[in-house]
């Protein structure tokens, strides 16, 4: 009896040993070899791998050396800076090769056609908060700075001020938890971040790293916080103290989840709304305050551009330039220096996507399992796309010719799978720029280094230094 229950056991051992065993090899070689083979024989190749690291050491190496030392000048042209990888393998192999992260492909796709195909087929309260927490953030800088003026580093008042907003249309009566949890997941990102520089072979994130660990431990504490605030807005409701969850983001997704309680499971639900709050304070904090910063610095840059985009505001909102948001779609002028702003410095470098399946893709037939690299700043950037001018700052680009959003133009990626926060993002953006803009006269300061780094995002290596100067009422 005991022997047969043995092998039993054993029998189950080895199946598991083996069905772990097969997967490793189908995973790291099989399918990687399959997928290869596929793309070879349309003519598609790229750079030799490496074995089990791929490409991702030349590449760390060539981004390291290239952005080792800061600009000379203030100028746009760096996509050789931040993506010197695609601009040396796109003259040799041309508009889409393949490149390694590990042992996983990635096609680099450049063609827009293409990628208009891949990205559209294979796939009101909240303005009170903007104008209110951007009100006392005016008060505070004018009160900083004095008459004459003063240097303030932009970029962290962006972040601080995005935070605050996103904090309070996320979580309203709960905004002091809300403060924390984005502190964790701010935190989080830039672990995250230095975490992929070291993950450079299979497996690598499963190690008891210092990052890994420390990652685990602050993802552990984002569900807690958000779970606690989920159970107290619960309770609220449940003892009567409300009718309902609240008209904040998290209240709106509450009682979407109570209306469908019957259909659905509830653990998946709540699963559901932890994610959509992260992915809202991931678009509307950490994007929307680099969009910011980097639409500054250029109006900093170009004071032509700055008087004009400050006209239009009074002529549009009036003299106190706090914008409503039926007013926000007259602002002509600001959205084309959004628009430029999003071109030049895009939130993503990259825009990933992968096949679930087997996809036809122009010409190209797109094996299961490839994942898809859209070099956005690279686009953004083309001379072939928007002319020779494409690395300078001309926001009259996108006040004539259409300029092909989803093709040309994809800060936000396109399609159903569209940026969740744009529409946020967007007005959020006009009424701090327009509310700004109108208080303050904004210059480059001469301690600005112009030195663009990516880590996950486009970001200023040593933020972003102007000279704030109150306008007269």
């Amino acid at each position: 009896m005991l022997l047969t229950l043995l092998k039993s056991l054993l029998v189950i051992f080895m199946t598991l040993i083996l069905r772990v065993l097969y997967d490793t090899i189908s995973c790291y070689w099989l399918t990687p070899r399959r997928i290869k083979k596929i793309m070879a024989g349309q003519g598609v190749t790229g750079p030799k791998p490496r074995p089990l690291t791929g490409n991702i050491l030349e590449i760390s190496a060539m981004v390291s050396q290239s952005v080792s030392k800061d600009c000379d000048s203030v100028h746009h042209d760096i996509v050789g800076r931040l993506l010197p990888h695609y601009v040396t393998w796109s003259k040799q192999y041309g508009k889409r090769f393949i490149v390694w992260n590990g042992t996983d492909p990635r096609l680099c796709l450049t063609e827009t056609e293409l990628i208009k195909e891949l990205l559209m087929k294979h796939n009101g309260g909240y303005a009170r908060h903007m104008v209110e927490c951007t009100t006392r953030l005016v008060e505070r800088l004018s009160k900083e700075v004095g008459k004459g003026g003063g240097e303030v580093e932009i970029g962290e008042e962006m972040h601080q001020l995005t935070a605050d907003i996103i904090s309070r249309t996320e979580f309203g009566s709960s905004f002091e938890k809300g403060k924390e949890l984005f502190n964790h997941l701010t935190v989080l990102q830039r672990r995250c971040a230095q975490a992929t520089r070291h993950l450079c072979f299979p497996g690598s994130r499963f190690l008891p790293s210092k990052y890994n660990r420390e990652i685990k431990s602050l993802k552990k504490e984002v569900e807690r916080l958000l779970i606690e605030i989920i159970q107290s807005r619960r309770d609220c409701a449940e003892m009567g103290r409300s009718s309902t969850h609240g008209d904040d983001l998290l209240g709106l997704l509450l009682n979407e989840m109570d209306s469908h309680k019957n259909k659905n499971n509830d653990n998946n639900n709540l699963q559901l709304i932890m994610d959509e709050c992260k992915t809202f304070f991931f678009a509307g904090h950490e994007t929307t305050a680099l969009l910011l910063t980097w639409t500054m610095m250029l109006l900093a840059d170009n004071p032509t551009w700055q008087e004009k985009v400050r006209d239009e505001i009074r002529e549009v909102c009036g003299c106190d330039g706090l914008p409503s948001v039926d007013q926000l779609s007259k602002l002509t002028s600001l959205n084309k220096v959004i628009n430029e702003s999003l071109r030049l410095y895009p939130p993503a470098t990259l825009l990933p996507r992968m096949a679930f399946e087997d996809i036809k893709l122009g010409d190209l037939i797109i094996p299961k399992g490839l994942s898809i690299w859209i070099p956005v700043l690279a686009i953004h950037h083309s001379e072939e796309l928007w002319g020779k001018d494409a690395n300078e700052f001309n926001p009259e680009r996108f006040g004539g010719k259409p300029f092909a959003p989803g093709r040309h133009f994809i800060p936000f990626a396109a399609g159903p799978r569209n940026c969740i926060g744009q529409s946020f993002a967007m007005m959020e953006a006009k009424i701090i720029l327009a509310t700004l803009i109108s208080k303050f006269n904004f210059a480059i300061s001469k301690n600005y280094r112009h030195a663009p780094i990516v880590v996950l995002t486009i970001k200023p290596k040593y933020g972003v230094q102007v000279i704030l100067k109150p306008l007269d009422s």
